[in-house]
């Protein structure tokens, strides 16, 4: 059995894997504006909507270019951006979750978020990423 008996498998595979380096890419994002934020005042609650969206925006423009260039479709952006936030708010919910919880209880993390981040950014990736494939990358129609 070689990697050509199961190219849809293959192809699930390879798109998990870069939507996991495109999350990454994300994290990183999402830190560097959680901790502006925090420095800003906002507060660790607060703070962590601002790196969310641009996390979320982020992560759509390397996934749309990406990860799933050829199922882009013919919707436009803006509203292909639009479906990936509101698909993902159950990632989000998660994610948000996990670092709210974590950081109200693990004096750890509550002295360094970023480890919530990263948390939450797993929990949700799962979600985000089969959500994000069936419902805001759909296939090109042949």
């Amino acid at each position: 059995m070689g990697p050509r008996m199961f190219p849809s498998l293959q192809r699930l595979i390879m798109e998990f894997l870069r939507f996991g380096v495109v999350g990454l890419a994300g994290f990183v994002v999402d830190t560097a504006v959680l901790y502006a934020g925090l420095a800003a005042g906002l507060g660790p609650y607060l703070a962590r909507i601002p790196s969310y969206l641009c996390a979320a925006t982020a992560t759509f423009a390397l996934n749309r270019a990406w990860t799933f260039r050829d199922r882009r479709g013919a919707v436009a952006v803006h509203r292909q951006w639009a479906a990936f936030v509101v698909v993902n708010l159950v990632g989000f919910a998660l994610n948000y979750g996990t670092y709210a919880a974590l950081v109200a209880t693990v004096p750890l993390v509550a002295a360094h978020p970023v480890i919530g981040v990263f948390a939450g950014a797993l929990t949700g990736m799962g979600s985000n990423f089969f959500l994000s494939r069936r419902l805001v990358f759909r296939p090109t129609a042949p």
